[in-house]
């Protein structure tokens, strides 16, 4: 099953119905009769550069000096893309959130279809005001074509009335949660190219020193022609690199936990994202949820009856009751060969990258950059490089191709401006300031249309 670029069968089909996009949610200056909002210009989304020594080359997996015959790009600009008028319909919610809401909107300067995100009641107290800060600057970081990054943030009012943030990000058509419960058929090449995707934008995000903290299926977005972006960074934090600094067991959705995490662990690392991804890689094979349990105590349970008792050495960090929890059941033998009663698609070379990642231990768990060096991948890696990415491109010859496959982020991700936010003014000051420094020099302004049913809407 090929990939292919725009005009041809993608690997998908038509996945998902067409968007329904609308144009009267903005208009453009000041004309909407309500105060200008300004926006800022789209940045590039080039993938950085970063340090050689990426797996094999798809030349090696098959392919001739070019890569193959010449495919156009699946999503060329999506600027240039302007919808006719028959597919100018309302703007509408596309998603909700503990922090927010998206709407599917129009931006009338190009016609780009967008996602707007609402984030609102961000200066009730000091922590959200934090965690709203946080994300909005990692979504401005983001230059990844498998993470979702910021391509605009709306200019905020005068500070004394600012009160919400919206960012426009790019839209994508739905998430692998409901790819996966669809009766949408998925087959080997479309789990591969999935995996290879989550995989490559963590060891982008991982290489930044960010923790996602929250991977499962409904924070992936996939298009119809299988392009998949990392999102929701809601939860995020920069990795902890001192162990005696407590960090929050409130994080990730129960079925995506890792056990150190299920067990009050009070410091971990990446590994917990590379656990959820393995549960992920699982539910792709399987099409249902591998550790689907009502309580956190049950979910453990179901993780040692799969991964059998852990040794001693795997629950140095864990808290008493965990510990104590584990320790007066019964002995369990692993019964890792049911992972091979998931599905056809559950080979031995599959059922192998699996285990490394659903390893109890997180010390002795595969991070997410040698996972992509596992021979499962390399045909995912050969075909989105093949026809799906940006940092390759055809010619005339054929296909040339990156010199780096799955690139690290050029630097760290620093936090350090969260030393200075001692207030929820002082928070609100340098918010706004960043902001509004986002916006210099940058496109026309564009302002929400206070008239439009759709905008009465969104701020209920």
């Amino acid at each position: 099953m090929a990939f292919h670029g725009a005009g041809r069968q993608t690997v998908c089909g038509d996945l998902f119905p067409g968007s329904d996009l609308g144009h009267k949610f903005f208009c453009v200056g000041s004309s909407c009769g309500g105060p200008s909002a300004g926006l800022g210009a789209a940045p590039g989304l080039t993938g950085p550069s970063a340090p050689a020594g990426t797996p094999r080359h798809p030349t090696a997996l098959g392919g001739g000096a070019g890569g193959g015959a010449a495919v156009p790009q699946p999503y060329s600009n999506p600027a240039s893309e302007v919808p006719s008028p028959a597919e100018m319909e309302p703007d509408r919610p596309i998603g909700y959130g503990a922090f927010g809401v998206v709407w599917s909107v129009t931006d009338p300067r190009d016609g780009r279809k967008v996602a707007l995100k609402k984030m609102p009641n961000v200066f009730q107290n000091l922590v959200s005001c934090k965690r709203v800060f946080r994300e909005l600057r990692m979504l401005c970081f983001f230059k990844h074509d498998n993470v979702l990054s910021a391509l605009d943030i709306l200019q905020p009012p005068q500070i004394d009335c600012f009160e919400e943030i919206y960012v426009i990000t790019e839209l994508m058509q739905s998430d692998l949660h409901k790819v996966i419960v669809s009766p949408q058929p998925l087959t080997t090449d479309h789990i591969k190219v999935f995996l290879y995707q989550i995989l490559r934008g963590l060891k982008y995000l991982h290489s930044a020193g960010i923790l996602h903290r929250d991977i499962k299926p409904g924070n992936l977005l996939v298009n119809s022609n299988c392009l998949l972006k990392i999102c929701d960074f809601g939860l995020a934090r920069v990795e902890e690199p001192d162990p005696s600094r407590h960090m929050t067991q409130e994080v990730v959705t129960q079925y995506y936990r890792a056990p150190e995490v299920l067990m009050g662990c009070r410091h971990y690392g990446s590994a917990i994202d590379v656990w959820s991804v393995g549960c992920i890689f699982a539910e792709l094979l399987g099409r249902r949820i591998l550790f689907q349990a009502q309580s956190p105590i049950q979910q453990l349970d179901l993780i040692t009856d799969l991964l059998g008792t852990p040794p001693l050495s795997a629950l140095a960090s864990a808290c008493e009751g965990a510990r104590a929890h584990i320790l007066r059941g019964p002995h369990k033998p692993p019964s890792l060969s049911v992972l091979y009663m998931l599905s056809d698609g559950a080979t031995h070379e599959a059922v192998h990258l699996l285990c490394r990642m659903l390893v109890f231990d997180p010390a002795k768990r595969i991070s997410g950059g040698d996972a992509l060096s596992h021979p499962y991948l390399d045909e995912g890696r050969l075909r989105y490089h093949t026809c799906m990415c940006r940092c390759c491109y055809s010619v005339a010859g054929g296909r040339v191709y990156t010199r780096d496959f799955e690139p690290a982020a050029e630097r760290p991700f620093s936090h350090s401006y969260e030393n200075s936010l001692l207030s929820v003014w002082q928070g609100k000051e340098l918010i706004h300031r960043f902001i509004t420094e986002h916006q210099q020099g940058k496109r026309v302004p564009l302002c929400i249309n206070p008239q439009s049913a759709a905008f009465k809407t969104f701020i209920r």
